[in-house]
């Protein structure tokens, strides 16, 4: 019989306010998006996405420090996700395989509302300043995923003299975006997210 655990009323008070806070980012970030697909990234203000979500500009601005973050909500912190899921890959696995499994969450995220989303990743794809933040949200993603990349090469993951481990970290997520384009071309495409990143990811393998 499992010990009964007290939680505390702090606790719990954090943890509600915790879900809150990650609900109302996920339904302002949901907001951003419909409004940049009706009206265009550039013609999309603030001041709409606010009015669209009924909240003041200092809230938004709590939740997401740009309009660009708002567009991308909660993918912002998926590079956290990715290394957990890359750690958790078993060592048997080559670094190259071990990368490409442990995306595939994040590619289910993108499939699971296939359209929609496929219609926002063009949206990033083909607006220039939508295209820089997500390149440094691949940079962020970079340094995260460094550390147990070069555990499973055996290599120091202080020495950027080694070319190994930049080479790989970028080189899979180069291929995430070469297929996130190729996905976005088009009106509908008859191939799933999954496959065009496996095809991208064997041609370098």
């Amino acid at each position: 019989m499992s010990p009964h655990v007290e939680v505390s009323p702090s606790r719990i008070r954090s943890g509600a306010r915790a879900r809150a806070r990650q609900a109302m980012r996920a339904e302002v970030a949901a907001i951003a998006g419909d409004l940049m697909l009706e009206r265009g990234y550039e013609r999309t203000t603030v001041e709409d996405i606010c009015a669209a979500a009924e909240i003041s500009r200092s809230t938004f601005f709590r939740y997401f420090p740009s309009k660009e973050d708002a567009l991308f909500g909660l993918t912002l912190d998926a590079g956290e996700d990715l290394r957990e899921a890359l750690v958790a890959r078993p060592d048997s696995e080559t670094p190259w395989t071990a990368m490409r499994r442990a995306l595939d969450p994040l590619i289910e995220k993108y499939e699971a509302d296939d359209e929609r989303v496929r219609l926002l990743t063009r949206l990033v794809v083909t607006t220039p300043a939508l295209l820089a933040r997500h390149q440094e949200k691949n940079a962020r993603w970079h340094e995260l995923l460094r550390a147990e990349v070069s555990r499973r090469l055996g290599a120091d993951p202080d020495d950027r003299a080694d070319p190994r481990v930049d080479a790989l970290v970028g080189a899979s997520l180069a291929c995430v975006h070469a297929a996130l384009t190729a996905w976005t071309t088009g009106e509908r495409p008859g191939v799933k997210l999954s496959v065009i990143l496996d095809r991208a990811m064997d041609a370098i393998a």
